[in-house]
């Protein structure tokens, strides 16, 4: 009972946010106005209140919706990628782009930058990137000896080091005249993507599996021996878990750019309020995640106007003192 409403109270929030996302900006519009322009067709007759409704409608649903549902989007994917990502290296202090996933994101996607290609072709190069690092990582893990999440670990940091250090080497010989556009990318950046169901589609439908494999992500935390002996097969699993995570960094990294500390700080909060049950825990971090990415990138939008803020800064910013009183509070942070 306690979880349904924890769930409820989310979900409600959750709506919340998203109504003052379309609420706030530029222009503001109040209870009454927003409630007008969701309802009306925006048809121009009727004089200068219609063609007002009609502009109302034009902001709310062709420039702030899409903005809305592609932040609420990336905070779940992220926020679901923290938890299937802490499970599977069993660390708690494990981040969705820990594995690289984002450094071959950044390279990729950078690299169609500098060459002078649109935002479509750059969001599918970024999306190849992820999936050439996700690849490059999962074989060396798999070169020499058996699979471990401490292999696949130091892989990961390996190949996101290596990334890192060409990212700097194109944003130091790239064109100047390229260069804040690429910085915002690389901080998170929502002000020039257009609503992606794919992003929406892949959160649902992992989202969908993860909860309805709770169990499985409740015993495989619990470490390898204990896993074993309740029979459940390692290795399917970390596969598994494994593609998931890749493709919902993917997703996330193509939609926003580099947004950090989502996933990091979103399943700590989640296990503070609700436990450890992962019926509860995934649910509830997709929720959380989507707010929290949903309120961060409104005040990116308002909080120097009109003038717009990276809102990877703001996460950080806001994420970074946040994990530390967590990490003060739960001296033992468990799964």
């Amino acid at each position: 009972m306690k979880a349904t409403r924890l769930l409820l109270l989310l979900a409600f929030i959750a709506i919340a946010s998203l109504l003052l996302a379309l609420s706030v900006g530029s222009t503001n519009y109040g209870v009454k106005a927003l409630a007008a322009a969701l309802v009306t067709h925006g048809s121009n007759e009727g004089g200068a209140a219609a063609g007002t409704g009609s502009l109302a409608r034009q902001v709310i649903f062709e420039l702030r919706l899409p903005r809305a549902l592609n932040a609420f989007s990336t905070g779940g994917l992220l926020a679901l990628a923290g938890v299937l990502m802490q499970v599977l290296l069993r660390n708690p202090l494990a981040d969705p782009y820990v594995l690289g996933i984002s450094g071959g994101a950044a390279v990729a996607a950078l690299g169609a930058m500098l060459l002078g290609f649109g935002s479509l072709f750059i969001d599918w190069a970024a999306g190849i990137g992820a999936l050439g690092a996700t690849v490059l990582v999962f074989a060396l893990a798999h070169a020499r000896g058996g699979w471990t999440p401490q292999r696949l670990l130091l892989n990961g940091v390996v190949v996101a080091s290596g990334c890192t250090a060409v990212v700097s080497l194109m944003l130091a010989l790239g064109d100047e005249s390229r260069l804040r556009g690429m910085l915002f990318w690389l901080m998170g950046d929502l002000s020039f993507s257009d609503f992606s169901p794919i992003a929406l589609g892949i959160l649902l439908v992992i989202g969908t599996f993860a909860a309805a494999g709770a169990r499985s992500l409740n015993v495989l935390a619990r470490g390898e021996v204990e896993s074993q002996s309740l029979g459940l097969t390692l290795m399917p699993a970390r596969i598994a878990l494994f593609c998931a995570t890749a493709a919902l960094t993917a997703t996330a990294v193509t939609t926003a750019g580099g947004v950090g500390f989502i996933g990091l700080v979103t399943p700590h909060l989640v296990r503070l309020m609700a436990g450890s049950n992962h019926r509860v825990v995934v649910p509830a971090s997709i929720l959380l995640g989507g707010t929290l990415l949903t309120l961060a990138d409104t005040l990116a939008r308002i909080a120097a106007a009109p003038r717009m803020l990276p809102v990877g800064a703001l996460t950080a910013l806001i994420g970074v003192p946040l994990f530390l009183i967590l990490l003060r509070r739960e001296r033992r942070v468990t799964f």
